[in-house]
């Protein structure tokens, strides 16, 4: 079988996954066999009974990819591939659509399940924040319509002493003054129905580009770019596997 990984990101996964307690890592070759089964089905969006035979049983390979989902394997696959460029942030929200077949997890709690509903149908939103470089840090999870403000305290935990830089529509007095307790410079252009209006670095603002670099490149993901996932847990490990990926670039 063609490899999509290379070897040089092959190895750095397997090194991490080698430090993962109660994870047998011996049969290197079968192991990768299972990435390469897991970048297919975030590349292609496939349902898991089609995934091609000689990536093994679609039904072993899903329930592996579940204990590691329940493991939080992927998510620490992708802290581990970071190296952030810390001297500014950036944070920011997209929504993708959401497939039918993610809706009836759990009846009448959509909002639990990052569902929102519009014209167009079901609706989630991925809030990121990414480093200088436009890597990615953190993500989290919301129904469609969520206002964007709403995880910047989330995403901006832990962030100290740092440019971060957003649109107006995370222009708050509450998250300025938070941030620039933390020693945090604000890049955020004020709403247009300020009272008195802040200032802002323009050209500084100009790298919010990088961001929505990222979001152009994760949606190359079919499975990112339309949610399949009933569960937001599964919708979110396929992302930080995709973000790992995005690092190992």
């Amino acid at each position: 079988m063609d490899y999509h990984i290379d070897s040089r990101a092959w190895e750095a996964i397997l090194l991490y996954l080698r430090t993962v307690r109660g994870l047998h890592c011996k049969d290197a070759h079968k192991l990768r066999i299972f990435i390469e089964a897991i970048w297919f089905m975030v590349r292609t969006g496939s349902q898991w009974r089609l995934l091609p035979c000689y990536y093994g049983s679609w039904r072993a390979v899903h329930r592996k990819f579940k204990r590691w989902v329940d493991r939080d394997i992927w998510q620490g696959l992708m802290e581990f591939m970071k190296d952030p460029d810390m001297q500014s942030t950036m944070i920011d929200a997209t929504i993708v659509r959401a497939h039918a077949c993610s809706a009836g997890y759990i009846k009448d709690q959509a909002e639990e399940l990052a569902l929102g509903r519009s014209k167009g149908g079901f609706t989630t939103k991925i809030h990121a924040l990414v480093d200088g470089l436009g890597n990615p840090l953190k993500f989290t999870l919301t129904a469609g319509q969520r206002n964007d403000i709403t995880q910047a305290h989330t995403l901006t935990e832990g962030i100290e002493e740092t440019e971060v830089i957003a649109d107006k529509g995370y222009d708050s007095n509450e998250l300025v003054n938070e941030l620039e307790g933390k020693k945090c410079s604000v890049t955020i252009p004020p709403k247009r129905n300020r009272k008195v209006k802040r200032e802002y670095d323009v050209d500084n603002y100009k790298e919010r580009h990088l961001i929505e670099c990222f979001f152009g490149k994760i949606k190359h993901f079919r499975r990112i770019f339309s949610r399949f996932d009933k569960s937001p847990r599964v919708f979110l490990a396929f992302l930080h596997f995709v973000g790992a990926l995005i690092w190992l670039r």
